[in-house]
């Protein structure tokens, strides 16, 4: 890596600030009412954060949401108060070149304890249990459809929310439903899905399809729903370009998918210890990451 002398930040600790806890790729610091959170260039692959960091990706992630956020304010507030260094607590004032593109000052809201996950496409974990069930989550699809199929509509499946190296688990709705109440999951099942439909549109148009992502919302002080964490980026989204998709087979992307596949073709056991990744599969998903960020929002970091 220091052949190209470009810096990773794989874990932050900034003195004077309240450090609240750290996530598979973010680190979260703590104020009275807001939080600082940190967008690192950790990568996690089948729940397991590699040793090594993946240059840009926290930068890329963090332009991505903002730009996300800022296309979806009016379906549903959000949780971000800033995303500019000058903006924030004057405790961040010393850190500011590191917390520079790749942190977001939001609001305090109690998360709710489901990702909420919408499916445009039959691909990952929804097309290995449609091959044995005819079913994803509960809901029946029809027969015949193949990997990478485009469903009819977008379907909502939510899964657990689990700690870091543990597996999320894929439920369906009822279980949702039992867990935050009727209103509570219809509301946030339909505004799931606005929001995917919202990004499909705008992403078609530039040469990307969302073939699914997940989604996190909180409930603020008031009350009030807030869609929060990290929106439609390549860690929490497959995105694929759409002028090489082609139904029944695995599709290229612009996600860590890349990474997986590298991880899959050793036989890694999907637990800690992770492999060390090889240079040639790090700098390819770098600029996969920065590929994203440039063909949604026309933004460079590089």
């Amino acid at each position: 890596m220091s052949n190209f002398n470009i810096p990773v930040i794989t874990e932050t600790n900034f003195q004077g600030l309240k450090f609240r806890n750290r996530g598979k790729v973010r680190d979260i610091y703590e104020f009275e009412d807001s939080l600082l959170i940190v967008a690192t260039d950790r990568l996690s692959a089948y729940d397991v954060v590699m040793s090594q960091g993946i240059p840009f990706k926290g930068k890329v992630l963090t332009k991505i949401s903002d730009f996300w956020f800022e296309q979806t304010k009016d379906i549903v507030p959000n949780h971000i108060i800033s995303t500019i260094v000058y903006d924030f607590p004057s405790a961040c004032k010393p850190y500011w070149h590191e917390l520079e593109d790749r942190s977001m000052w939001v609001k305090k809201t109690t998360p709710l304890p489901v990702e909420c996950v919408v499916r445009g496409y039959l691909s990952g974990s929804g097309w290995e249990e449609y091959k044995t069930s005819k079913s994803v989550c509960g809901i029946k699809l029809p027969a015949g459809l193949v990997e990478s199929s485009k469903l009819a509509e977008p379907i909502f499946t939510p899964a657990t929310k689990e700690e870091v190296g543990q597996h999320d688990e894929n439920i369906p709705f009822e279980r949702m439903v039992s867990m935050i109440g009727k209103e509570l999951a219809e509301k946030v099942r339909s505004l799931s899905i606005k929001i995917y439909k919202r990004s499909v549109e705008i992403a078609e148009q530039k040469g990307i399809i969302i073939a699914d992502t997940k989604m996190e919302f909180g409930v603020n002080e008031q009350s009030e729903l807030i869609l929060i964490d990290e929106l439609l980026t390549p860690d929490s989204s497959r995105f694929w370009p759409k002028d090489k998709y082609e139904p029944g087979r695995g599709q290229a992307s612009f996600d860590k998918q890349f990474v997986r596949d590298y991880l899959l073709s050793i036989n890694f056991n999907k637990k800690p210890p992770p492999p060390k990744l090889p240079e040639d599969v790090i700098f390819k998903t770098s600029a996969l990451y920065l590929e994203a960020l440039k063909r949604l929002s026309g933004k460079m970091l590089v």
